[in-house]
């Protein structure tokens, strides 16, 4: 008796041990039996829940750690040789193309404003203020400013939002290939001077002699200019006298000079020593009584009798277009420079009432504006 008992501890012990048998923990029970079967519907979830809810968390984890980690914001650094003031149109074009991209200032984008407010020895040490800010893109609004960032870095992309002669002044080596940091938009100004002649003389049907403002020292002006307005001059038969103007306080004699050589009329080619004194300009002109062409419509604005020019109000909007390139990784080198699409012809009927000009009304109709 007591080797039959010791018989089934061990036959128990065999049957709850061996490994591969249907059996379960429970003694002298067979498979299939109710224990057995509560026992096997035993919840497994709760090791599998605990381990998708350890991936979900790290994975949701790794999002936030990912969102916590700013974006950095492009910086762009705008260089101009005048006031905010008198460049407020053409600043507010280029903010609209801006935001025709998608971009908003203070937001998804940084703008640093840089004028040298009419000193042109300003502009070296702001282009390399620029620079020390590690901004992406240097904009740059006419070949002054163009020529300090140039010579404040070869590497930061620089956007001309205006030059007249990009590749005579050494900023490109062709319009198609630029090939350097710089790219951008030319004013064609210099092709434009003998358009402008041939209005004066539409105006003035008897024209002979013109005085024609130009400042040789400064870059892309004069040179060019000044040969298609001889260009244009030999085919109109009209004399012209050129005065060369270094310095504002130049202007006044140069108007001088003028009616001392009996000019009939005034041409004032691209210059920025013009543009900050275009009030002082434009009464000097209704004070010599001279009907005065300009290169700028904001001339017009200040009182001048009229002008035609590259719209440089579109230059800016498009101007945006090449920032956007590059801050998507496009070169300055492979971003050709893009030449003027829109002209604009401004006539003001109150400068010309004070000089006692009558604009024929053929010229007035095609006229994009009038300042009546």
């Amino acid at each position: 008796m007591h080797r039959r008992g010791a018989l089934r501890r061990r036959s128990g012990q065999t049957l709850s041990h061996v490994e591969g048998s249907k059996t379960c923990s429970f003694v002298k029970l067979r498979t299939g039996s109710e224990p057995c079967r509560r026992i096997k519907k035993r919840p497994r979830g709760p090791k599998w829940i605990r381990i998708v809810a350890i991936v979900v968390i790290f994975a949701f984890g790794g999002v936030a750690v990912e969102a916590q980690q700013p974006t950095r914001i492009p910086r762009i650094g705008c260089l101009s040789a005048t006031s905010p003031s008198a460049n407020a149109a053409r600043i507010e074009a280029f903010r609209q193309g801006l935001r025709a991209l998608g971009y908003v200032e203070g937001k998804n984008i940084i703008i640093k404003w840089r004028s040298a407010e009419g000193k042109f020895d300003w502009l070296p040490a702001l282009a390399a203020e620029l620079v020390r800010l590690k901004v992406d893109v240097i904009v740059t609004a006419g070949p002054i400013p163009t020529r300090a960032a140039k010579e404040a870095t070869s590497t930061i992309p620089n956007v001309m939002t205006q030059d007249p002669y990009p590749v005579g002044n050494g900023f490109v080596a062709s319009l198609a290939r630029p090939g350097g940091n710089i790219t951008g938009l030319s004013t064609l100004a210099p092709e434009l001077s003998g358009k402008r002649l041939e209005l004066l003389k539409e105006v003035i049907p008897k024209l002979t002699r013109v005085a024609v403002f130009g400042t040789s020292t400064r870059a892309g002006n004069a040179a060019q200019a000044l040969k298609e307005s001889e260009l244009a001059a030999g085919a109109f038969k009209v004399k012209l006298q050129y005065l060369d103007v270094l310095d504002p306080k130049d202007i006044e004699t140069a108007f001088q000079a003028a009616t001392k050589g009996r000019a009939e009329a005034v041409l004032v080619l691209q210059s920025a020593v013009f543009f900050p004194q275009r009030t002082q300009i434009t009464d000097l002109a209704v004070k010599s009584r001279l009907p005065v062409m300009y290169a700028g419509p904001q001339f017009v604005e200040a009182g001048g009798l009229m002008s035609y020019a590259t719209s440089y109000t579109d230059l800016f909007r498009r101007a945006a277009t090449y920032v956007d390139k590059i801050l998507k990784g496009r070169t300055p080198a492979d971003l050709p420079v893009e030449q003027p699409m829109k002209f604009e012809f401004v006539i003001n009927l109150k400068a010309a009432k004070q000089i006692g000009l009558t604009v024929p009304p053929n010229v007035l109709v095609r006229a994009d504006r009038v300042i009546r």
